[in-house]
């Protein structure tokens, strides 16, 4: 277990960010075994394909499986909450030399042939990392980034209601069922980590991860400028999915099939694009059913940067509690 100490400063820096590049360093372990992460394992059949054409072999090298460490040089904490992957590599880019060879002094075992010119000569493998990195993620993140970030934004969402209705100790305690909060102390149960820390006001950075697996991951050392710490979203295998799951077939005859399953759909906010997606419907019908249920007050509408998301009302919840759970499909359109 690892006890972290908050200050009053650090509880007023606490914020929210999503990162396409790690979750492209955390995907590095579901193409390693996939049999560990069966929630994946659609992309997964998916991906491996386009990858045997991108040699990505410096980048699975500094994500060892089982994996107890990563280097932080490989994943810096996003500096905004929403950056491109092109301005997290720049910052990794950047890591000074003795932060790399401190880093890559951490890993255990022998040094590979790559590993070992890269600490010879941090600048130019640096820069040969964030290009192997780039054709990695093109191949395996950026067809499926827009879903995956409109999770991620969701997520941060959910995040961010809970910790206006419960504040900071109720958004800490429900973060993830590895961390809790006590007394001004952070829990973190680790795997491979115990000991206490302490802030000293730099603040705490959570990112949301699709990739992250069943464990929450952090870097929350004195040598961090902006402590971190990486938690799973829910839901992740929705991503995947090719298809909506059922609506409440007492809800379907009184809404329609078609916007009952849109409120089924929006157990977490979600923007118009990535419903109609789910629900195999173009978006200019799903713009049209989701204008209906907000005229009747069952949905609301959030913005989250330049993404306007969907969510569920409390008149919504109520309806979708009293007419019961999905039954066998049929019955009005």
């Amino acid at each position: 277990m690892l006890s972290v100490a908050l200050g009053v400063r650090d509880l007023a820096n606490i914020r929210f960010a999503v990162s396409p590049l790690w979750e492209a360093v955390a995907s590095v372990r579901v193409v390693k075994n996939p049999d560990w992460f069966p929630a994946h394992q659609p992309w997964h059949r998916q991906v491996r394909p386009r990858l045997s054409t991108v040699d990505w072999r410096l980048f699975a090298d500094l994500v060892p499986v089982p994996t107890v460490v990563i280097p932080a040089f490989v994943c810096p904490p996003p500096l905004t909450a929403q950056p491109t992957l092109e301005l997290e590599l720049a910052a990794l880019a950047a890591t000074p030399p003795e932060a790399v060879r401190a880093a890559l002094d951490g890993l255990s075992g022998p040094r590979p042939p790559r590993l070992a010119a890269l600490y010879a000569d941090p600048p130019a493998g640096l820069a040969r990392l964030a290009e192997v990195i780039a054709a990695y993620a093109d191949a395996a993140i950026a067809p499926y980034w827009p879903r995956m970030r409109t999770l991620l934004e969701r997520e941060v969402l959910v995040g961010a209601g809970r910790m206006a209705a419960d504040g900071v100790q109720g958004l800490l305690n429900r973060i993830d069922p590895y961390v809790s909060w006590d007394d001004g102390t952070l829990h973190v149960d680790h795997l491979t980590r115990a000991g206490a820390a302490a802030l000293d006001g730099r603040g705490l950075l959570l990112v949301p991860s699709v990739f992250a697996g069943s464990r929450v991951w952090s870097n929350l050392s004195e040598r961090a400028p902006q402590p971190v710490l990486r938690y799973p979203a829910r839901a992740v295998g929705t991503l995947w999915e090719r298809s909506a799951a059922p609506a409440s077939e007492a809800l379907a005859r009184v809404l329609g099939r078609t916007r009952a399953t849109l409120l089924h759909e929006l157990a977490v906010p979600a923007a118009t694009t990535e419903l109609a997606r789910r629900c195999g419907l173009a978006a200019g019908t799903v713009s049209h059913h989701l204008t209906a249920l907000r005229d009747a007050g069952l949905v609301g509408t959030h913005r989250v940067g330049r993404f306007l998301l969907y969510a569920r009302t409390s008149s919504a919840e109520a309806l979708i509690a009293g007419a019961g759970p999905p039954e066998a499909a049929g019955g009005a359109e």
